[in-house]
């Protein structure tokens, strides 16, 4: 699960970089609504009621965050969880570096 918790934070560190680089307050809004959706799958919570009166682009993207982070979470928890029948060992979760840059 480390792995994950580690991706996601990868991410949110990410979105934070590119909110410096944002060339105007929405776009700025955006990259801060997906951090914010990272974070939520991260703490098991969801804000979507918060952004849904809001700006579509911005609800777009915070759903995205929340979306892609509980997919990671899902992905990490199935991958330590596995056992291979013949030998009764548990899978490790192989890392690929070429998928740790996201987008």
């Amino acid at each position: 699960m480390a792995y994950t918790t580690n991706s996601i934070m990868a991410r949110i560190d990410w979105c934070r970089r590119q909110k410096t680089q944002a060339r105007g307050q929405r776009e700025s809004e955006e990259w801060r609504a997906e951090e914010e959706g990272l974070r939520d799958a991260l703490l098991n919570q969801d804000h979507s009621n918060r952004y849904r009166s809001g700006p579509h682009g911005i609800f777009v993207r915070y759903a995205i965050g929340l979306q892609d982070g509980r997919v990671l979470l899902r992905t990490g928890a199935v991958g330590l969880q596995f056992r291979f029948p013949e030998t009764g060992r548990q899978a490790t979760p192989h890392r690929d570096k070429s998928h740790d840059s996201v987008r």
